[in-house]
C-alpha cells in the first residue's frame, strides 16, 4: 500500500505562531512548505528514526582486492608531484 503525504504550505508569520502544532503534523507525516511573500524557501518534515540495532560488520568482506603494487614505493616524479615539488607533463 502507498501511502501519500499531504502537503501544507503557510507563510513564515503563520509558522512562527503555530509552531508546535505543525511540529506535532510533522511527527504524523505531513510535510510543512513555508513561504515568504508565497514564495516556498524552505520545508519541515520528519527525520528519518535512528537505526535501533547496530549495522552489521563486514557485509562487504571478500569483494575488494588491494594489488600488492599498492604497497610498493612511489617512483620520485610522483612522490613530488604528491609533495607539490614537480608539474605534471
Amino acid at each position: 500500500m502507498i501511502r501519500f503525504r499531504t502537503m501544507i504550505s503557510m507563510n513564515v508569520h503563520e509558522a512562527k505562531a503555530h509552531l508546535s502544532e505543525y511540529l506535532a503534523q510533522v511527527e504524523a507525516g505531513e510535510i510543512i512548505v513555508i513561504c515568504r511573500r508565497n514564495k516556498p524557501i524552505a520545508e519541515l518534515r520528519s527525520i528519518a528514526a535512528p537505526r535501533k540495532t547496530p549495522r552489521p560488520i563486514g557485509l562487504a568482506a571478500g569483494t575488494g582486492h588491494v594489488p600488492p603494487a599498492f604497497f610498493e614505493p612511489l617512483d620520485d616524479v610522483l612522490l613530488d608531484l604528491f609533495e607539490g615539488k614537480g608539474t605534471a607533463d
